[in-house]
């Protein structure tokens, strides 16, 4: 449902930038008759909206309001643009006589959810030279709630170009349902790291202070090496939470985690290696997005009792990606059950630690369907799971 309203509201957005762009063009037409001032006309048109759009996808608040206020007023050719949300008058653009009554005119519209056009009610404030004698109020909904208002104010000769109001109140709903979306969308992942986290703590901080206390006596100075690799586990997976992170940055997480897991089974019994190419270790990829999967290679290798498992890091460059996989050589599973087990959403089940399925979520949600893990396995066969990564993702943030 929320992919089909998204695309709506971007059909719908298009619709208004054409009319807009639209009624530019013919306005131009009329007065000059020139091709050249027409496209100028419709490149502004255009270029205005663009620049507004990218305001309001930050939500409705006084910044975004301001800053697309001030390039819809030039759009519609209005001598006053306010933006109110259901409280309070977010911006005034274009002289200050009459904003105090803003929000009072847009009351009815926003309990009505229907644009009206205003012209006794305007509070007079004696100025002769004042263009405010007509006002239209457009009400800005999003998901069928309304958030706010848009009002235009003009004078009577201004009237027809005031209709134009109600269709770009629309567009901007279209925008702040768009934003409203990118934030469940934020929320979504952020409560999904969260969960993550909460999935690694229990199981994986008492099994290692568990290990390095039983080296404390016996062998001191490796409980002390253990609990710097503790502590930089923990710091890399508990900081602030960020989407990205680099290649370079999960592997030397997956290293101290390693380090950690040889201690508890045995360096004999826990082997790994890993293979990296230089060039992909300053790739962006998902925060957290490899260690679930090593961890979930060990754990259910190791909890069915094998005397030796080996696990295998492959990252490679392959053009405009970088090609991973984690590879064992453990028990294995049949791909039905597997197929079966990630088709009912319980891919994180205790039998797989953390589980497939959140990464592959991810995976997709951040680079498209065709991004997803892929899985080969069979019983006693080991399991190998791959992924590609773009090279070129900008997504990676420092905080």
């Amino acid at each position: 449902m929320l992919v089909t309203s998204a695309t709506a509201l971007l059909a719908a957005a298009s619709a208004v930038i054409v009319g807009a762009a639209g009624w530019s063009l013919c306005a131009m037409r009329q007065r000059t008759g020139r091709g050249a001032l027409a496209d100028e006309a419709t490149f502004a048109a255009l270029h205005t909206v663009s620049v507004a759009s990218t305001s309001l996808r930050a939500g409705l608040t006084e910044d975004s309001a301001r800053k697309a206020v001030r390039h819809l007023r030039e759009l519609l050719g209005v001598p006053v643009l306010a933006v109110t949300d259901t409280e309070r008058l977010l911006v005034w653009e274009g002289g200050i006589a009459h904003s105090d009554s803003t929000l009072r005119l847009a009351g009815p519209v926003m309990t009505a959810g229907r644009p009206r056009v205003i012209v006794r009610d305007l509070d007079p404030c004696g100025d002769p030279r004042c263009q405010v004698r007509v006002a239209m109020i457009a009400p800005l909904t999003i998901d069928g709630r309304v958030a706010g208002a848009l009002a235009a104010y003009g004078d009577r000769a201004r009237f027809q170009r005031l209709r134009i109001l109600g269709e770009v109140a629309r567009w901007m709903s279209g925008q702040l349902e768009l934003a409203e979306l990118d934030s469940s969308k934020a929320r979504l992942v952020e409560a999904e790291m969260r969960a993550l986290r909460a999935q690694i703590s229990p199981h994986f901080v008492y099994n290692s202070l568990t290990t390095i206390a039983s080296f404390v006596r016996t062998d001191p100075e490796r409980a002390r090496e253990l609990v710097l690799d503790f502590a930089d586990f923990a710091r890399y997976s508990f900081r602030n939470p960020r989407d990205f992170t680099t290649l370079a940055e999960e592997l030397r997480s997956i290293d101290r985690y390693l380090l950690l897991e040889r201690a508890r089974f045995g360096e004999e019994r826990l082997r790994f290696s890993v293979e990296i190419a230089p060039e992909v270790l300053p790739v962006a990829v998902p925060f957290l997005s490899l260690q679930p999967l090593v961890e979930n290679a060990i754990r259910h290798g190791m909890e069915c009792g094998m005397q030796r498992f080996h696990v295998r890091i492959v990252a490679r460059d392959a053009g405009a990606e970088a090609a991973i996989s984690i590879e064992d050589d453990g028990v294995g599973m049949d791909p039905d059950k597997l197929r079966a087990l990630l088709e009912s959403g319980d891919g994180s089940g205790p039998s797989h630690g953390i589980g497939l399925l959140n990464v592959d979520d991810r995976l997709r949600q951040v680079y498209g369907e065709e991004y997803g893990l892929v899985i080969e396995t069979a019983v006693g066969a080991g399991m190998k799971v791959s992924l590609r990564v773009p090279k070129c993702h900008t997504g990676l943030s420092h905080g």
